[in-house]
């Protein structure tokens, strides 16, 4: 992936951002933003072969 980074404003159910949260404070992701990065790029990934 490209280094450069651009900020995005997404909207989400609660309930995903409870569970990004809960993730987030057992150190499974460094913060809300690299969950998000983290989901799109295995989704990428999965995309990719098909």
């Amino acid at each position: 992936m490209n280094a450069m980074k651009s900020k995005i404003s997404v909207t989400v159910d609660k309930q995903i951002v409870d569970w990004i949260d809960r993730q987030v404070e057992t150190q499974r992701f460094r913060n809300r933003s690299h969950a998000v990065e983290v989901a799109l790029m295995r989704y990428i990934e999965i995309e990719k072969k098909r």
